[in-house]
């Protein structure tokens, strides 16, 4: 036996790889934040804030004016614009967060309130398209099933005398219901026969919209005497308890709203339904061959998207509107959609961008009527907020901010 095939000594172990420097860990750091998800998602806001910026500043008379001798005195146009894009921009601060310039502490807090009233049911909405969006599945009919929570809780709740507790509950259970029967309808259809989920949720809108504009003309629904399209106020055993009192119309309902997102958490990162759920999203023919019943799950992935959307409904009647008319549920389905791509379809982000577009709506308000900006001014918002938030590879080339990579997310491990 040759001394090559028998060493004198043990193979030396290999050597480890050495200490990176405290500048080499802090270029690391900065890379994995300046290619984060997180400053992508801020400078997008900020982006959004500059463009609606100049969209206000152009529709004020006053800038406009301004303009017109620019070349005389500079300094005017460049005043007024920064006076009329802060004032536009404090203003939709006090009536989304807080009122500073407000007389006592509770009507300071109001706009924050009204930012969670308004936020309630689109966060929930939201959930239920994120479910869906999650399984591979587009809710588009989230509309719809909020109409129909609506409806069936708004019944139960001026019809039948129950105690305070148990009308609140049974008035919620049958709104829950109802939306879960209304997602089904498009879940069992694409299921059994292959209907594409979109355009049967797009018709069952058309369907709940009408629906309910002929209940509104029934003596079961309409108000005795009345000539408007309304239905009888809920009575107050089944109203949801206001949650900072009566000074605020904000509901247990937000509260409610939180818990929807810990159990949409809890059932899609959690639970073995939820997986399927993923699975079959992730890749149908995958999960099929692992013995996951695609079918069956298509329906429950609709089923649960529905009976979250069928919450929102009965929480937006049970505890603000108090009462059905042909609007009740205004664009909060359509909305949800937006919100759920806002928050990437995870129960937190999606509470975060809930409480956005509500403080939006509620600051473009009283923007509106203290500075005169026109409404449709938020509206351009939240269009541009969403564009660019969808684009995340615009902004980064706007600010030169580097791609997320592999070797970056494991730079520091």
């Amino acid at each position: 036996m040759t001394d090559e095939l028998v060493p004198d000594r043990a193979a030396a172990p290999p050597a480890a790889p050495p200490e990176p420097s405290s500048e080499e860990r802090a270029s690391s750091w900065l890379r994995r934040v300046s290619s984060g998800e997180v400053l992508t998602t801020v400078l997008a806001f900020v982006l959004a804030l500059v463009i609606g910026g100049i969209l206000i500043a152009a529709v004020d008379k006053k800038v406009t004016a301004a303009a017109g001798y620019f070349f005389a005195r500079p300094s005017d146009l460049l005043s007024a614009a920064w006076h009329s894009v802060s004032g536009a921009y404090a203003a939709l601060f006090r009536g989304a967060v807080l009122d500073y310039q407000a007389t006592t502490v509770l009507k300071a807090v109001r706009p924050l309130t009204e930012t969670i009233t308004t936020s309630t049911p689109l966060i929930i909405a939201s959930l239920a398209v994120a479910v869906a969006f999650r399984a591979g599945l587009f809710n588009i009919g989230a509309q719809g099933q909020v109409i129909m929570g609506a409806v069936v809780s708004g019944y139960v709740g001026f019809t039948f005398h129950l105690p305070p507790v148990v009308a609140v509950l049974v008035a919620l259970v049958v709104g829950v219901l109802a939306g879960a029967v209304w997602g089904g309808i498009a879940g069992v259809l694409k299921a059994r026969t292959g209907a594409h989920e979109v355009i049967v949720t797009i018709m069952l809108n058309y369907v709940a919209s009408f629906l309910l504009a002929w209940l509104l003309t029934t003596t079961a629904f309409r108000v005795h005497g009345s000539q408007e399209p309304k239905s009888q106020t809920v009575l107050t055993n089944a109203q949801l308890p206001l949650l900072f009192g009566s000074q605020y119309r904000a509901t247990w309902g937000f509260v409610l709203a939180l818990l929807a997102a810990l159990f949409v958490w809890w059932l899609m990162s959690r639970s073995r339904l939820g997986f399927q759920f993923r699975a079959v999203g992730a890749n149908p023919y995958a999960s099929r061959t692992a013995g996951i019943s695609v079918a069956r799950m298509t329906t429950y992935v609709m089923l649960a998207s529905g009976a979250l959307a069928g919450l929102a409904g009965a929480v937006q009647l049970l505890g603000t509107s108090k009462y059905l008319t042909d609007g009740i549920a205004g664009t909060i389905g359509f909305d949800a959609i937006t919100v759920a791509l806002l928050g990437r379809s995870k129960p937190g982000g999606i509470v975060a961008a809930g409480l956005l577009y509500g403080g939006l709506s509620a600051g473009g308000r009283f923007m509106e009527v203290v500075t005169g900006t026109p409404i449709d001014i938020v509206l351009v918002l939240q269009a541009l907020v969403v564009l660019f938030i969808a684009a995340p590879g615009l902004v980064r080339t706007i600010f030169r901010l580097p791609a997320p990579s592999a070797d970056v997310e494991g730079a520091l491990a």
